[in-house]
């Protein structure tokens, strides 16, 4: 059943060691915590340099949302550097990773259990028509104002709401907005037990 989140509703956490907040949109199982989600999916702010939380056995994905960059030292040898030209960058969670930022930056955070999930998440344009490509699918709301209808229903989405769709909704959805307005589908294929 499509779910509708928005974000102005949701409250912001801070980091543990203070350096940005995170603001988690959703996650499965329902209630679970740090330690035992198949995935979850928030946004984050990237307030000052430091490091960032390690969880391992997980895959993670950063989109670039607002923010001039943010450089990421990873394992100490490798940099990656997300920018408005190269927005996004998927990384182990076990990774020692440090952040360096250009101002203060907001990210979309995609993190699934490499054992029980994997993801998939493209940055599109609405108008268009969109062809979900699993069973779980988050429709994230990264520039301004659009709809999202499968025929029957129609759902209203500002910047940064979210549509939580299951198997059980349509696996195509008009996405209308008055103006060219970037979103971004999370795909989360949940591997069968």
């Amino acid at each position: 059943m499509a779910t509708l989140i928005p974000f102005a509703s949701l409250p912001a956490a801070p980091w543990k060691n203070g350096g940005g907040s995170t603001t988690q949109i959703a996650s499965w199982p329902p209630g679970a915590g740090l330690d035992d989600f198949i995935w979850r999916i928030s946004v984050a702010t990237i307030a000052v340099d430091g490091p960032f939380s390690r969880f391992a056995g997980v895959e993670r994905s950063l989109l670039l949302l607002a923010g001039e960059s943010v450089q990421l030292l990873i394992d100490g040898t490798r940099t990656a550097r997300l920018d408005a030209a190269a927005p996004l960058l998927c990384f182990d969670g076990e990774a020692a990773v440090t952040a360096q930022v250009s101002g203060a930056t907001t990210d979309l955070n995609v993190m699934t259990r490499r054992a029980s999930c994997r993801h998939q998440l493209t940055r599109i344009t609405a108008p268009q028509q969109l062809v979900r490509a699993s069973a779980v699918t988050l429709l994230f709301a990264a520039g301004g104002a659009l709809t999202a209808s499968d025929g029957r229903r129609q759902f209203a989405l500002q910047r940064h709401d979210s549509l939580l769709l299951d198997a059980g909704d349509a696996d195509t959805w008009q996405l209308d907005a008055a103006a060219a307005t970037s979103l971004v589908p999370v795909d989360l294929f949940v591997k069968e037990r």
